[in-house]
């Protein structure tokens, strides 16, 4: 490990089968019977990332950007420890918290007051943790008045808001955010993004992808482009996205 990284990503990649879980009929059957093993092989393999490598400083904000289906969110599970690379291998030094599918744990027969303590225990929190942080979810979320409601009755903004209050109890010494700066109303955005600027501003290491060019340019130190699941360019913030938006046909 070289010194003050937080964060070393090593030749990873990232292979999918795909049509592994398509439905069998009989017309299936004899397209396959009747296709080359190889063809058919090569057809269904993906590569969704192919020999990253990048280092991420200790308290460094890094964004991420590409076009849909780049391969930025997999690179984030991967770092986040949700899946394992084909090739390749993770380095992390240090406490994970990943906001990569808000809500994702949720239990939607479940009240909030119950998801609050489902969520927490599922990330890792003590029950004393989250008796002693209870009120500080609550307060943050805003939902009060719903905390006995099931949350498959919520709107996809009320999950977001609980889970988003849920994952930012404690100060971990990574932070991997998925998009969810852009869930639930304009006020709970601008909230969220300045607990996530407290996080930062406390030394907190943060991976970032976004669509919103504007909020990288806001908060990140450094880019990432990714595109066809390989890197295009690391670099400056300003730097990177002016090159990604040249290659996308985009004027600011």
């Amino acid at each position: 490990m070289e010194k003050n990284n937080m964060i070393e990503v090593k030749n990873v990649s990232m292979r999918f089968n795909l049509g592994v879980e398509k439905n069998f009929s009989l017309k299936q059957f004899f397209v396959d019977v009747l296709s080359f093993k190889k063809k058919k092989k090569k057809k269904e393999e993906f590569w969704a990332l192919k020999n990253l490598n990048f280092e991420i400083k200790s308290g460094e904000v890094m964004g991420f950007v590409g076009s849909n289906g780049a391969g930025k969110s997999t690179l984030l599970k991967i770092v986040a420890g949700v899946m394992k690379p084909t090739k390749g291998k993770v380095d992390a030094y240090g406490s994970i918290c990943p906001m990569i599918e808000l809500g994702a744990g949720f239990d939607p027969d479940l009240t909030a007051r119950e998801n609050i303590y489902l969520n927490g225990a599922v990330m890792g929190y003590s029950e004393e943790l989250l008796d002693r942080k209870f009120q500080d979810i609550v307060d943050f979320s805003e939902l009060h008045d719903f905390l006995d409601v099931p949350v498959k009755n919520f709107s996809s903004g009320m999950v977001a808001r609980l889970a988003f209050s849920v994952a930012t109890i404690v100060e971990p010494e990574i932070l991997i955010v998925d998009e969810i700066l852009s869930v639930g109303d304009i006020a709970f955005q601008a909230k969220s993004e300045n607990k996530m600027k407290s996080m930062i501003g406390g030394g907190t290491t943060v991976l970032y992808v976004s669509h919103s060019i504007e909020s990288i340019r806001k908060l990140c130190n450094r880019v990432v482009w990714i595109e066809h699941g390989e890197v295009q360019m690391i670099g400056k913030t300003d730097e990177v996205l002016d090159k990604y938006l040249e290659f996308m046909g985009v004027n600011e």
